[in-house]
């Protein structure tokens, strides 16, 4: 699968913007555009889009962070970062092991329901949440339930 560049390079780079965009100001991942645009606009396999989108990560992440150090007021936490790099490593390794598994059209369900489910508890935060003892403040301190 090729992607005919002649025709669509400027939707790609459309695409890509828009990716950039909503990583920087609201840091979600550059797959929940791209993917279904890929896959939606450009007929590109489920597939493709998903390892094209993981390739695009590297360094639009590097310069989103590198953009996030500069802006006052901000504070990158290394610790729980390196322990998210640490889990998201090995989920990724095995990610793609199930992807390659799986057709291409349960793929797409799969993320689907995904964008579903995560803009709905978004929308409505409060529906999903069960009463709670106490909650952990991001310091390590319990604070009392509600």
């Amino acid at each position: 699968m090729s992607l005919d560049l002649a025709n669509s390079w400027w939707l790609i780079v459309l695409v890509g913007l828009a990716a950039g965009a909503l990583s920087g100001s609201l840091g979600v991942g550059s797959g929940i555009i791209v993917v279904p645009a890929l896959v939606l606009l450009l007929a590109c396999p489920q597939k493709s889009a998903q390892g094209m989108a993981l390739a695009l990560m590297v360094p639009m992440a590097a310069l989103g962070v590198f953009q996030y150090l500069r802006t006052p007021g901000v504070q990158l936490q290394w610790g729980p970062i390196a322990l998210l790099v640490v889990g998201a490593s090995v989920g990724v390794l095995a990610g793609t092991r199930l992807m390659a598994r799986v057709p291409d059209i349960w793929l797409q369900r799969a993320f689907a329901v995904f964008l579903l489910v995560v803009a709905v508890r978004m929308l409505w935060p409060g529906a999903a949440k069960r009463p709670e003892q106490g909650t952990r403040a991001p310091t390590g301190e319990v604070r009392a339930g509600k």
